[in-house]
This record gives structure tokens, sequence and C-alpha cells, in this order.
């Protein structure tokens, strides 16, 4: 998250809301999908895994604005039910409910349960995370008039729903039952477009004193949401420069040999490679999560993410056919040896002519340099449209999948199916790295890139962002 709504230190005029609900209902995933915090508390299939209350703030140019508490599971609502009818009937049900926080159950048999119900008498209101996929028990009914005993405003958060076990109607006819009529649908491990605003705005319905703290943050969510997109894109469109910008000469000679030439193959892939995974780990970074998270989301088994070859010859085949008619960026065979780097032919003996009209169709510069390399006998590595093609639409099409994806998923990312018509623009508009090899980026502390490659690269980046948002 950016520096404006972030997850931080707390604010005694922040509003308070507890997220509470049954064990393993998925109420640390519903926070950290929230806060896009992956380090917050601990998500795990084991029922129970949150035994005691912690706190996470929501800031919004550096205040807090809300303050979740994230509570343990409801246990064995049925028996503290059961209980409560011993206590003095006189007194109204959050003052019953004070009266067994003061008692030794509460401190032993109903321990989990105590720590919610505490919560909940110190906060402006709850979210009541409901897993759908679960049978509607007499267990979540006791839990329901458990916590509407304690009079705080209660908005049920329907969670799972898009599993096909989802039992969505039965949830909501018995939350109806018990004057829950405002609810909102969401889903952890795939959020809806829109889910955070509604469960903000629904919220402010039930807080009216604090409508305009709420709306603000609603705001900022969507302004956060569309810097987030902008970013992606522009980070896919840094490594679109980048490969079209690299450029590797040999001479004549060593290309001649085939043990060398293939090393050298293997050297430049094996760059571009990296280049490539180093840009799937910042956009795992921009949407919240890390390589390693392989708890909730082993994201480190993302499909494909360590055997995709953006070089295999069907792939690019495929990829070239939507770049259009003189779509090979190397087309000058015999000056300077272009490769999708998969067994293509190198064209060793092609005459100049042929030469000329390749080169010419990437401009002068590269041409003067292509000539100069034959008169010294140099063959040039670059990399192909249809490759750069293949790279982006992976890269695009892992964006597109985080920005639906929550922190309760523990499926692995499947990055398949075809993107290669959204990134083609894109290619097209990076061609003029190939002009640039000095646009490369490098591992040096003190490289700085010029002021031309930031401008090239925010233009790649519109397309991009365009096939992003839509």
């Amino acid at each position: 998250m950016n520096d404006k709504l972030s997850v931080a230190s707390s604010d005694p005029q922040a509003i308070r809301i507890a997220v509470v609900g049954h064990t393993n209902s998925g109420k640390t995933s519903l926070l950290r999908t929230l806060t896009r915090r992956v380090d917050f508390g601990e998500v795990s299939e084991r029922p129970g895994t949150t035994r005691h209350v912690e706190s996470v703030d929501l800031r919004i140019d550096g205040r807090s604005i809300v303050r979740f508490f994230d509570t343990p599971g409801l246990e064995d609502a049925v028996s503290l039910r059961q209980h409560l009818e011993a206590f003095d009937t006189t007194h109204t049900p959050p003052d019953r409910i004070r009266a067994f926080l003061q008692s030794p159950e509460a401190h032993g048999t109903f321990e989990q349960e105590a720590k919610v119900l505490r919560t909940m008498l110190d906060v402006d209101a709850a979210f009541l995370v409901i897993d759908a996929r679960e049978p509607v028990l007499p267990k979540f009914r006791a839990e329901i008039e458990l916590l509407n005993s304690c009079a705080r405003p209660v908005l049920p958060v329907l969670n799972f729903v898009r599993d096909a076990a989802s039992r969505e109607p039965a949830w909501k006819e018995l939350l109806s039952a018990y004057g829950l009529h405002v609810l909102v649908r969401f889903d952890a491990a795939a959020p809806f477009t829109g889910a955070e605003r509604d469960l903000y705005r629904d919220l402010a319905t039930l807080l009216r004193d604090h409508r305009e703290p709420l709306h603000r943050a609603v705001e900022q969510l969507e302004a956060e949401a569309a810097h987030r997109r902008h970013a992606a894109a522009a980070r896919i469109a840094e490594l679109l420069v980048d490969a079209a910008a690299v450029r590797r000469t040999a001479s004549a000679a060593a290309f001649a040999d085939a043990a060398q030439r293939q090393a050298l193959v293997a050297a430049l892939r094996l760059s571009v490679t990296d280049k490539a995974q180093r840009c799937t780990d910042d956009l795992l970074a921009l949407y919240g999560f890390r390589q390693g998270d392989a708890d909730e989301a082993p994201l480190q088994a993302i499909d494909g993410r360590w055997t995709l070859d953006f070089f295999e010859p069907e792939a690019m085949k495929a990829a070239g056919l939507l770049m259009g008619k003189g779509v090979v960026a190397g087309a000058a065979v015999g000056v300077v040896a272009d490769l999708a780097l998969a067994g293509l032919s190198l064209g060793a003996g092609a005459a100049l002519g042929g030469a000329i009209g390749g080169a010419v169709s990437q401009g002068w510069g590269p041409f003067g340099r292509k000539l100069m390399n034959m008169l010294r006998d140099v063959q040039e590595l670059s990399i192909e449209d249809s490759v750069l093609v293949v790279m982006a639409a992976w890269q695009l099409q892992l964006a597109q999948a985080l920005e639906r994806r929550g922190h309760a998923a523990t499926e692995r990312i499947a990055v398949g199916g075809s993107a290669g018509r959204d990134v083609a623009p894109a290619v097209r508009a990076a061609r003029p790295a190939r002009s640039h090899p000095e646009w490369e980026s490098t591992r040096r502390l003190r490289w700085t890139a010029p002021a031309a490659r930031e401008a090239l690269v925010a233009r790649v980046a519109g397309p991009l962002e365009a096939a992003l948002s839509s």
C-alpha cells in the first residue's frame, strides 16, 4: 500500500471494528486482503489459528481511520448461551455479558468466547465473517445471539461465496431472521471488484456519525487500486524496454563455432529470463504478496513461473502473427542475428541488400551500427518482438490475476491463455529501445535511466494500463 493508506500505529480517534466469527471462517484472511498486509496474524486451514486479539490500523494521510481487531474464533457458543441463562434476566443483554466476563468461567471454560465478547463491548461495530460454504447449524445461531447481546452494530460478511459449495441463500435467510438485512458478499480468496468499497459504504450506513472518514477511506482505496494498476503497467513496460534494448556482440568466428554460439545464446536467454523474473517479484510485492508465502498462498509455485520458456517456438510463432507484416525486429539477416533463440536460422549467408532492407525498418541509427559491425566482422544478438509479446503477455496475465486475488487463496496462480493481442501495441511502442543498447538496465548501483528512456517507458505503459483496467 502507498504512504497515504497503510497499516501503522494506533490512533485514539480511529473507528474501532471487531472482526468476529466462527473458527476458521477467514477473519485473518479478510484483514490481510483489506489491508494488503501479508505479515498480519497467521492464516492456516487449521482451526483456531488466532488465539488472542490482534489489532491493525488503516491510515489515510497519516491518520488512523479504522482500527480492526482480529479476534479468536467462537468455538462453543451453544454452551455459553445456555450458561448465560443462569444470569439475572432482569438485566439487559449487555449487562449479562459484562457479568459473565467477571465470572471465573470467562477465564477458564469460555476463555476464547470471553475474548471476543470483551472486544465487542469496546468497539463501534463488528464484521461478522461467515464461511458461506458451511451448513447453517444451531451453533451459528447461538453465535449471532451472543454477538447481538453486546448491542453493537453487526455487518455480516459472507465469505467464499464464489465457491461451488456456497450456501448463500440459507445464510441470508438466517441473517434476516435476526434483523441483519445489510450484508456484504465478499471472497477473501478472490475479492469482487468493488467489494471493499461496498463494505465501507455499508459500514457507513450503520455508523452514521462516521460517514465522512469512511467515505474518504473508500475514495482512497479506489485511488490506490488505480495506482497499483498504473505501477504494474509501468513495471511491465520497463521490462519491455529493457529487453528490447538488450544487444550482445560476438565475432563472426565465435558465432560460427556451434559450441560458442550455443553458449552466447544461453547467456542471453538467462539474462532476459532473469529480468522477467525480477519483474514478477516486483508485481507480487506491488499487490502485497511475497514469493515465499507458502502457508496461505504458495506463490513460489506459480504455474509456469520457473518453467515458462519465453523462447518456445510455437508461442513465438503465434505471437508473431499478432504483430503483422514486417514484425521481425532483426530483419538485417547476415549483418545482425536478432534471435528468438530457439533454433531459428541465423541467415549467415544472406545478401547485403536484404540486410539493408531489414535495418532500415528499425531506423538509421541501428542501420549505421549494423553496417559498421559488418565491416568489423561482428555479429549482434538481440530479442525478437515475438519473444517480447510472449514475455509481456505472461506478466500482464499475472498482474490481472493478482488484481483478483485475495490473501485467503491457497491454489496456485495459473497464468495461461493468450494476452498477446493486448500487449502487441506496447511491444510496437517499445521498438525505439532497439536503437539504444545503452538503455539496458544493469545491476550497477549508480546506473541512472536516461530521461528519453523513461519517457518511452511511460508511452509503452499506456496500452498495458488500458488492458489491465479493462
